[in-house]
């Protein structure tokens, strides 16, 4: 399977907490430290949700 690189660029201060849970479950722990997910379609779900927090690559 292929992965997706997924970096924190914004903050979750004044955010939904719904969003902040979402970043959990992702694994981000804090910002500008990149992970690694897989490329399933419950994880892009989740990307979606949350893009305007996020940098997103392919790899």
């Amino acid at each position: 399977m292929s992965h997706i690189k997924i970096t924190q660029i914004r903050s979750t201060i004044g955010r939904n907490k719904k969003q902040a849970e979402i970043l959990k479950g992702l694994g981000v722990r804090r910002m500008n430290n990149p992970v690694e997910v897989l490329d399933t379609p419950e994880n892009r779900g989740m990307i979606f949700k949350i893009q305007h927090l996020l940098k997103v690559e392919m790899l």
